[in-house]
């Protein structure tokens, strides 16, 4: 078991560490690499996954309910918690209910359990990214425009590829092929960019970082283990839909709070301490999930 720990962490930790030494000694153009990865690479993915006539979606019907689930009820779990710590609601509750389904989620799932996991993996990020792009933009800012939040590519390139899969359209392999190519860049350099993303850690607001390192992780198993006991999830489902309970704050939480001026330091240090901490986390959940024998 501790064998399949460190074969799944260790490719994790070792690309993200090329990138925390990258960018300590090269000056890194990193959200021109995010952007080119939101919105070409990832969309390329998830089409590509949606869009595979032997992905039969309606599999994961429930995975992705239970996915909502865990989203948004890890809001209204910690909301009476960050009204007796006194808390911001908008700074601390979006990146305790929006996970590193992304950057973290698809490569450790997908590494963990092996390609078969890889449409599970896909379909929880695509619940995380809508759910983030709709209700997490409304909490920022309720004025927000729908037509906005649908114009996200990540978003589009899900209508575009449940269109295809629904309607039976088979693409023909070479397209396929060129998508998966296309595809498979993002997983690493996720991974790579948030090495990068770690040298920005700010230990400043470092008691506000620790809450989250523990509340995001906790309400996420939380509300994973009845959804799990009550429904009749396949093994390999159950399995990734431990790791994404588990997985700390999304780095696009940062992103959002920036962009809406959010105390945008706050949240890094939240999304940059819950990420450390995973180191922790991560591989007691995975130990859990190896010894319980669900793949």
């Amino acid at each position: 078991m501790i064998g399949q720990i460190l074969s799944t962490l260790l490719p994790v930790f070792l690309i993200a560490g090329c990138g925390a030494l990258y960018g300590r000694y090269r000056s890194t153009d990193i959200q021109s690499m995010n952007a080119v990865n939101m919105e070409l690479f990832v969309p390329m993915l998830v089409f590509a996954v949606l869009a595979d006539q032997q992905a039969p979606l309606g599999d994961y019907a429930w995975l992705a309910t239970a996915a909502v689930v865990i989203v948004l009820g890890s809001g209204l779990l910690l909301w009476p918690v960050a009204k007796i710590l006194g808390l911001n609601l908008k700074t601390f509750l979006p990146p305790m209910m929006f996970c590193n389904s992304g950057n973290m989620g698809i490569p450790l799932i997908v590494l963990a359990f092996g390609e078969a996991a890889l449409p599970a993996a896909i379909v929880l990020f695509i619940v995380e990214m809508l759910l983030h792009f709709s209700i997490g933009l409304y909490m920022l800012d309720p004025h927000t425009s729908l037509l906005k939040r649908l114009r996200v590519p990540v978003v589009l390139a899900t209508i575009a590829g449940l269109a295809v899969n629904i309607g039976g359209v088979a693409l023909p392999g070479w397209l396929m092929e060129a998508l998966n190519m296309l595809g498979g860049i993002c997983i690493p350099l996720m991974l790579f960019t948030l090495g990068i993303r770690m040298l920005d850690v700010d230990f400043s607001d470092w008691k506000l970082g620790m809450i989250g390192a523990i509340a995001c992780p906790a309400s996420g198993l939380l509300l994973a283990w009845p959804m799990i006991a009550l429904m009749e999830l396949p093994g390999l489902q159950v399995a990734s839909l431990w790791v994404f309970a588990a997985l700390p704050p999304a780095v696009l939480n940062y992103m959002v709070a920036e962009q809406y001026r959010q105390e945008p330091h706050k949240v890094a240090s939240l999304v940059l301490i819950s990420n450390l901490a995973s180191l922790v986390v991560m591989p007691v959940v995975l130990g859990l999930v190896f010894s319980a024998g669900y793949v």
